[in-house]
């Protein structure tokens, strides 16, 4: 199985504007030692890129990390302009705020907050880029951004971990449109820092830390009891599958072929973290289920699995259709509000 990845394409001012920041210097940096909470800087440099800021902005990044995009955003915006970078962990902010302070960066300034809510204290803001990823698309944000505003997220195209895209947002009239999303994502946005990098931040809906970590999310919680019972007796299902088979020649494409069944919106998709780097996605019910790992199985309860039969006809649909790129499907923001939030959900249409 061969997994792609979309090209990196920097803007000409973004990359002139990394070569003056020191990447490592706050990746790995001599008195904090390196921190897990980073973005890979060539796509941070990608994001900053489409993010399209100009000296003299005012732009909010929600997840301050190791620092670094900070730095990138505070350069770009010049000495008229100003960054502003929330975290939910005082250990990041604090130590982004003195290393930008000891290289005489006076543009920006970390905070201890919520990011999913901003900072109206200080917007109206040109541009908002997120490193972490929420459940949707906050009003919050829309609330504090300027007219003509540009922001840069990851979103979720379902309520499961692991399938987002990187989404351009342009706004007009207090509206959002989508100018266009790319493949990826980052952490999950979270109330309270995160230590356990190995599970998904929400829509887990049961886990086992014993004897190894695994999880699930269905698509179908609403549905299941307050004991969880069809989450765990379809984990236990694909951590103990009854039918097996390779799925090299299949699909091609894991990362990609994912967004197909996501774009059907059907209440059976289901995400598994079968141990660790290893993923699954496919579909299932409270008697039945079947994926696709990402290491090239499908697996199943059985051979004769209701589940597996629609799984196969996702892969058969997306063959039969060309295995289409991730441009060909149409993303459209949907108003809404619950528990999560109120926002707008992301999804895509074929």
């Amino acid at each position: 199985m061969t997994i792609s990845a979309p090209p990196i394409t920097v803007a000409p001012n973004v990359a002139e504007a990394a070569e003056t920041v020191p990447a490592r210097h706050y990746t790995h940096h001599d008195e904090r030692g390196h921190t897990v909470h980073r973005t890979n800087p060539i796509y941070v440099q990608r994001d900053v890129s489409s993010l399209d800021v100009a000296e003299g902005m005012n732009v909010l990044e929600v997840g301050t990390g190791s620092g670094y995009s900070g730095a990138l955003l505070a350069r770009l915006t010049g000495a008229s302009g100003r960054v502003t970078s929330l975290d939910i962990d005082p250990y990041l902010t604090r130590w982004a705020n003195l290393i930008h302070h000891r290289r005489g960066l006076d543009n920006i300034r970390c905070f201890t907050v919520d990011g999913t809510a901003g900072l109206p204290s200080r917007a109206p803001y040109d541009r908002i880029v997120a490193w972490c990823t929420p459940p949707l698309l906050p009003a919050a944000w829309l609330d504090q951004l300027t007219e003509d505003g540009l922001i840069v997220t990851p979103l979720p195209v379902a309520a499961l971990p692991h399938l987002t895209v990187v989404t351009r947002i342009r706004t007009a009239q207090g509206q959002p449109a989508v100018e266009n999303v790319t493949t990826g994502g980052y952490i999950d946005a979270t109330a309270s820092p995160k230590a356990d990098l190995d599970l998904p931040g929400r829509w887990v809906d049961w886990e086992n830390r014993h004897p190894s970590l695994s999880w699930i999310s269905i698509a179908w919680r609403d549905r299941d009891d307050w004991q969880h019972t069809g989450a765990r007796a379809t984990l236990n299902r694909l951590l103990n599958p009854n039918y097996s088979e390779p799925a090299d020649g299949v699909v091609q494409d894991w990362p990609l072929w994912k967004y197909w069944p996501a774009a059907t919106g059907d209440p059976g998709m289901t995400m598994v973290g079968l141990g660790p780097e290893n993923l699954a996605f496919g579909h299932s019910t409270p008697d039945s289920a079947a994926v696709i790992t990402q290491d090239g199985r499908i697996i199943a309860d059985s051979a004769e699995s209701p589940s597996l039969a629609i799984l196969r006809s996702w892969i058969s649909d997306w063959n039969d259709a060309g295995c289409p790129p991730r441009e060909s499907y149409e993303p459209s923001l949907v108003p809404h509000s619950s528990h999560a939030g109120t926002g707008w959900d992301l999804r895509l249409r074929r």
